[in-house]
């Protein structure tokens, strides 16, 4: 992984805890602060479970999952080649995004969220969430569209 993705990605995870922090500092847990009314407010509640809460308390589980997944991030991205530059960032905000909430899941047992879409019934997220889906989504396009083998 080059210095580059590697400044990025403490980049990423330092907007995330940031937030995170401010969030902890300035918002009472449950209360929402419209951003763009309608749109976006800012709110404060932990989760200690996964998306949507799911495996709520089973944090020995997600201690697991957290490190294995970190290996294999950082396997992927010192096999990645050279110009998989999409690939390379996807795995660096999957990486960033996995490094974000095992720091709340590591120090608090829970982690931080605090976007809630007004104009629809979704979950809860953070910074970090944003990072993983937009990692996610970059992979896939990437292996679909662009290379569909990346680790020649």
């Amino acid at each position: 992984m080059s210095i580059f993705f590697l400044l990025i990605m403490l980049i990423l995870v330092i907007a995330d805890q940031s937030l995170k922090f401010f969030v902890n500092t300035n918002i009472e847990i449950g209360s929402l602060h419209n951003i763009i009314p309608g749109i976006i407010s800012l709110t404060n509640i932990t989760n200690n479970g996964g998306a949507w809460s799911i495996l709520s308390g089973n944090m020995l589980f997600f201690y697991f999952v957290t490190i294995i997944a970190v290996i294999i991030i950082v396997y992927l991205l010192y096999r990645a080649k050279k110009e998989s530059n999409i690939y390379k960032t996807g795995l660096v905000l999957l990486l960033s995004g996995t490094i974000g909430n095992a720091i709340d899941r590591f120090t608090n047992q829970s982690v931080t969220d605090m976007f809630h879409l007004d104009f629809i019934d979704f979950a809860i997220f953070n910074l970090a969430d944003v990072y993983i889906t937009i990692g996610v989504i970059l992979i896939i396009i990437f292996i679909i569209f662009i290379d569909k083998d990346v680790h020649k």
